[in-house]
Formats: C-alpha cells, sequence, structure tokens
C-alpha cells in the first residue's frame, strides 16, 4: 500500500479496497519500525491517527467526503495543531501544546485526513540541513549518513521511506523544494498568499509559506485543493480565486517556452546534477516545448539579500519568546532581566541565536539604511528580473541544489550552507511558486528539476511536472533499504 500515489489510495478508498483504518495502520506501523533510523518525526499520534481514521471510513461508507478523505498525512511541527505539542524543533517550545489549530491543519483535517504525527525539522525553521533541529538531525532515507535537507527535512524523508503518504512543509528560501529535491519526493511552494500562514509560527513573515510534499505532481494538486483559499485569519492571505489544480495536469506542452536562467549553470553547479538537470529538459524539447537562455542577473544577490531580510524578520518574530506567557523558562532566575537572558540563551540553538544577532544588528540605529532598506531594494530588482523572464516564457528551470544531499556535519561554515539555497532564495524574494520533481540521480543520490511559475501559475507548473511524470519513474523509486 505504501508504494502507491495519493490518487491511487484514494480511488482504492473509494472502491472499497481498503479501509482507512487498516491503511493508518500500515503507516503507523511503518513509522514504529524504520523511523528509529530516520528520526523523521518529533510526535506520533497514534491513537488520534486511528480514531481519524474511524471517522474518514464512516464518511466513505456513505459515499461521502473529499478525493484526500481516509488518507494519513503528517505536518511539518510548526503548524500549531490543538492538543499536540507544536515544538518547532526547539528546547524553547519543547513543552508547547497548541490551543488551536492552524488554518491548513484545520482545512486538511475538515478534508479527512487522518493526522499521523509532527515532523522534525530545522529549529524554527532556520536552516537548510535538518542539522539544526533540538530533537537531533533527520536522515535521508537514501543514505543514513546524508542530510535529508532542510527545514522540511523530516517531511521530505518521511515521504521518501513511505512513512505517510503525503506531509506538509514551510518553505522560506527552499525549505521545501530543497528537502523534496535531496530526497527525491514532489514539493511545491505555492505563490505567496495562496495557503494561509495562520496558525503557521512565523520564521520571516514576508517570506513563509506553507506547501505540500508527496510522490508525484497529481498528489500534490490534490494537496494544494484543499490547503489553498484566503482566509480572513491572515492579512497576508490572497484573496485570487482556488481553481481546481487537477484540471489542467494533462495539457499539452506543445509549442510551451521553457527559460534556462545562464545564472543557474554557472561553475558553482555540481557537473554530475548539470548532466541530471540537462538530461531531465532533453524530456520537455521531446514534448515540443522551446528551450531558450534567459538571464537573471540579481540572483547572485539574492543570497546577500535574504540573509539581511529574513533575520531581520526572524529577530522581530522570535522576540516574544522571553519565558514569560509560554515556552521554555530558565530554572530559578534571579530577577526578571536574567529570566529573560537566560531562557533565550537556553532555549534557543546556535543558529537561532546567530540569526536573531543579525536580525538585530541590520534593524539598530544606523544600520537599518545601509542593510535592511538597501536589501529590500535589491528584492524589487529580483522580482524585476522574475517579470522581464516570464515576458518571454511560460516556466523558468534549473536545478534544485547545487549538488546532491551532503554528509552530515561535512559544511561546518555558515556561509557555505547558506550558499547551497542559491537557487532557491531569489522565488521567495520574488513571492513566485515554484516546484521540485524528480529528475533522476547523481553519484546514487536523487536530484530535483526546479519548475518557476509566475504569479498564482500553480496549474502550468503542476502540468509540466504532471507531463515529466508520465514519461519517467523518476518519482516512483524508493530507498531499497525502505521498501
Amino acid at each position: 500500500m505504501h508504494k502507491r500515489t495519493v490518487a491511487e489510495l484514494s480511488r482504492a478508498l473509494r472502491a472499497k479496497d481498503i479501509s482507512s483504518l487498516e491503511l493508518t495502520e500500515h503507516f503507523i506501523s511503518r513509522i514504529k519500525k524504520f523511523d528509529q533510523k530516520l528520526n523523521s518525526f518529533i510526535t506520533l499520534e497514534e491513537e488520534q491517527a486511528l480514531n481519524n481514521a474511524k471517522e474518514a471510513d464512516k464518511l466513505l461508507a456513505a459515499d461521502k467526503g473529499t478525493a484526500l478523505t481516509g488518507i494519513p498525512m503528517a505536518h511539518k511541527d510548526i503548524f500549531c495543531t490543538d492538543g499536540i505539542r507544536t515544538s518547532c524543533g526547539s528546547r524553547m517550545l519543547d513543552t508547547f501544546i497548541a490551543p488551536y489549530d492552524a488554518t491548513i491543519v484545520s482545512k486538511l483535517y475538515s478534508a479527512g485526513m487522518p493526522l499521523l504525527g509532527k515532523t522534525n525539522m530545522d529549529e524554527f525553521a532556520m536552516g537548510s540541513s535538518n542539522e539544526t533541529s533540538f530533537y537531533g538531525e533527520a536522515s535521508n532515507p537514501w543514505d543514513l549518513s546524508r542530510i535529508p535537507g532542510g527545514s522540511s527535512g523530516g517531511s521530505a524523508a518521511a515521504v521518501a521511506a513511505a512513512l505517510t503518504p503525503v506531509a506538509t512543509g514551510t518553505d522560506t528560501g527552499g525549505s521545501i523544494r530543497q528537502p523534496a529535491a535531496l530526497c527525491g519526493v514532489t514539493g511545491v511552494k505555492p505563490t505567496y498568499g495562496r495557503v494561509s500562514r495562520w496558525g503557521m509560527i512565523a520564521f520571516a513573515s514576508s517570506l513563509d509559506q506553507g506547501g505540500p510534499l508527496a510522490k508525484s505532481a497529481e498528489d500534490v494538486a490534490l494537496l494544494l485543493n484543499a490547503m489553498s483559499g484566503f482566509d480572513p485569519k491572515d492579512s497576508t492571505s490572497s484573496e485570487v480565486q482556488t481553481p481546481d489544480f487537477t484540471q489542467g495536469l494533462n495539457n499539452s506542452l506543445q509549442g510551451k517556452k521553457i527559460g534556462l536562467p545562464k545564472e543557474f549553470f554557472d561553475q558553482g553547479l555540481d557537473a554530475n546534477v548539470q548532466n541530471t538537470i540537462e538530461e531531465a529538459i532533453q524530456e520537455y524539447r521531446k514534448q515540443g516545448c522551446e528551450i531558450v537562455e534567459v538571464s537573471l542577473p540579481n540572483t547572485e544577490l539574492s543570497v546577500s539579500a535574504y540573509y539581511v531580510i529574513a533575520p531581520a524578520e526572524c529577530s522581530s518574530n522570535l522576540a516574544r519568546y522571553d519565558g514569560v506567557k509560554f515556552g521554555y523558562r530558565c530554572k530559578e532566575p534571579l530577577d526578571l532581566l536574567d529570566m529573560y537572558e537566560r531562557s533565550r540563551g537556553e532555549g534557543f540553538g546556535v543558529e537561532v541565536k546567530r540569526r536573531i544577532m543579525i536580525g538585530t544588528y541590520v534593524l539598530s540605529a544606523g544600520y537599518y539604511d545601509a542593510y535592511y532598506l538597501q536589501a529590500q531594494k535589491l528584492r524589487r530588482l529580483i522580482s524585476e528580473d522574475f517579470q522581464k523572464v516570464f515576458d518571454e516564457v511560460d516556466v523558468i528551470m534549473g536545478p534544485v541544489s547545487p549538488h546532491v544531499a551532503t554528509k552530515k556535519g561535512e559544511i561546518k561554515d555558515p556561509i557555505s550552507m547558506y550558499l547551497s539555497d542559491i537557487y532557491t532564495i531569489a522565488v521567495n524574494l520574488a513571492g513566485l511558486p515554484a516546484a521540485s520533481i524528480p529528475a533522476g540521480f547523481a553519484a546514487n543520490m536523487p536530484v530535483g528539476l526546479h519548475i518557476i511559475g509566475n504569479n498564482y501559475a500553480e496549474s502550468q507548473i503542476l502540468n509540466f511536472a504532471h507531463k515529466f511524470q508520465q514519461v519517467t519513474d523518476w518519482h516512483r523509486q524508493m530507498p531499497k533499504e525502505f521498501v
């Protein structure tokens, strides 16, 4: 059962070939059997999942529900879940039990999806490797000595190892697409505002966006149908109407134009990864697409701009964690100031502290204009670059990561870690939708193909992804140890 896609499981459930309870029990047993190797889950919610499954079976028996009813799933542990720990991968929130559900959580409950549990992640979504988690790093199921990517590494690893059919993630600078690429699954970062951020614990509010990870583009389309839509509780939520993302999956690609930015194929890209991407793009030529070289001249500045803007917003958002109302509190504080300082010092990890300090610095008097304001100007230039290219092409393609998954602990310099997001960060700065789909292997590790679309062009991105997956089987490959 675990080898099937969400779409296939949905058909089996509606045909009464399997029950949601059987399906949920199957995935729970796989989590118990395999997750000690992966560490992809922080919290397993067995009792709740089984109760959810029984309710889903009642709906299915009455021929009610949605295409997702009865399909078990997992949430990245950054989404608030009523009555269930929401830790953000941090000691700071290790004991935090959310008193409400995030909008994404309530939407997927309403769709009839049993919740298996909460997945591992870089602390407060700050990282590209899943090595900053308070609960220990997750492993890549293709090679347990390697990282799964971050910050949604637990979600990507769990889907790749078929411990869950689908999981949610969040993408601030590439944190859905990069782990999807490194683990060989399909992940989509929607247009900023397409999916509600209410109840998603904030890292950088102008960049964060929730989205799905699954085996296939069709699966992701089904999830986006349920997750998307205007939310009056989220001031950044878009009122653009949500289409049925499954409708255009099979549209012809004949005559479509694909832009390949020359900046994405520079000397920093691993040669084996480049060859894999170029071979994948040849499949689009066979389907009648025209390949055009384009330029995004400000790409090289995106990392610099991002690592001013994101830490600045992080510094502001994480100011609330002071040991007073919720979260970690130090023992026996001497006074109020001591409680603030020790609670934050002991509750946050090294990477979170680094970003808070950078953010506080760039927002401070005398430096705001020199750093933060300049970064926002660069952000506008980066966005304008994309719009000029989209006047010429339908989508942009390239690699997601400059290399395959690295060994745990291999990248020790934070700057080198930040540069691993060079191809993904600009998309977040521009607020655009993008996907990573499995494109093949390099050095026996998965490689992801990056598909970037214009604002609210998720349907077009998924069309390109689905048509590729109809003529390849990279998305159906599984790590041997987890078959």
